[in-house]
């Protein structure tokens, strides 16, 4: 009966191992009783009980050893050792994890749980300044272990790179000018911005998130470890050191490393076509010009469907401005918007 309804579903479009899942049955396994020619469902597990099992008796001597006064405060793999050290045998760590881990005795301590970061709050970005989010990459130098440090502000909802530097070292003074800088130039207002950030040292210095208090910048930050928090600028990053222009050999100095960057960053918000905004440059998209790019490019299309229909099978290219850019979207979000 089982194979036979995977084969229903398959001549049905499904495909095998989908249907498998569903049927809680592994595709190998249906591809053995397929070979074997076997007339029942095989699935129901050895008849008998493994010679090797333990018995009642020994998972009771396990729960007391673990549980004595010498041994309650060590793990397995202190309790087995020690027990060796009295001649005694009783089983290994790992079938002390699994007598234990079954009776609920496997938990973290309370002073070494690993500690859980909450995800970042979803950042909304309408319009331009914002949302921020910066980092700091390396750029290879002559001395082979030092480095340059590139120092970087990308506005998220147009990509426009807002500030950036170049410097021996990564600091928090070195950051803060720069976020000051970039709030001047873009003449950004108090509770204006919101600036995403890892946890870098410089990220996390006092001083630093003295002066975006001082600046009414208002901080986000990654869980630590994880890129994919900061997506927007980790994706500038390769698109920089991906380019073909990039050198394949450290930069001379700083003032070359500076030069190359001004020149990227010139490329990058005057002409890059960026692909997460309709192709329009950062630049355009910044200054609010991508909608009436678009809105011509819309009416391109239109003009080419009406002389020749027959060769539009859907509606033409979607040429509408991108209004609104999450950064860290809340789960499920996604699906509450297609609802």
């Amino acid at each position: 009966m089982i194979v036979g309804l995977v084969d229903e579903a398959v001549v049905g479009g499904a495909r095998q191992d989908k249907a498998c899942e569903l049927l809680g049955l592994d595709a190998r396994t249906l591809q053995r009783w397929r070979k074997k020619g076997v007339g029942d469902d095989l699935r129901a597990g050895p008849k008998t009980a493994p010679k090797n099992s333990l018995t009642p008796q020994e998972r009771r001597q396990i729960l007391e050893l673990a549980n004595l006064p010498e041994y309650r405060e060590r793990s397995p793999k202190q309790i087995v050792p020690l027990l060796a050290d009295q001649g005694r045998y009783v089983a290994s760590e790992s079938t002390f994890y699994r007598v234990l881990r079954a009776e609920g005795q496997v938990h973290h301590r309370e002073r070494s749980r690993p500690a859980v970061h909450a995800r970042p709050r979803e950042l909304v970005a309408t319009k331009p300044n914002q949302v921020w989010s910066w980092d700091i990459t390396y750029l290879l130098s002559p001395v082979k272990g030092e480095f340059f440090y590139l120092h970087l502000v990308l506005d998220i909802f147009s990509r426009k790179i807002v500030g950036w530097n170049v410097h021996l070292t990564e600091s928090a003074e070195h950051a803060g000018e720069l976020i000051a800088m970039a709030c001047s130039r873009e003449g950004v207002q108090r509770d204006q911005v919101s600036l995403h950030q890892d946890n870098g040292s410089p990220m996390k210095c006092g001083t630093f998130l003295a002066l975006l208090q001082v600046l009414g910048v208002a901080a986000s930050f990654s869980r630590p470890g994880v890129s994919d928090d900061n997506p927007f600028v980790e994706a500038l990053f390769r698109t920089l050191k991906y380019r073909p222009a990039y050198p394949d050999r450290p930069f001379a100095s700083l003032e070359a490393a500076r030069e190359f960057i001004a020149r990227f960053v010139h490329w990058y918000n005057t002409q890059h076509l960026h692909g997460d905004i309709r192709f329009v440059t950062p630049e355009e998209r910044h200054a609010g010009g991508d909608h009436a790019i678009l809105a011509r490019r819309k009416r391109v299309y239109e003009l080419a469907r009406a002389r020749r229909p027959e060769r539009w099978a859907r509606s033409t290219r979607n040429w509408s401005p991108i209004e609104r850019v999450v950064l860290n979207p809340r789960a499920g979000a996604d699906k509450e918007e297609a609802a």
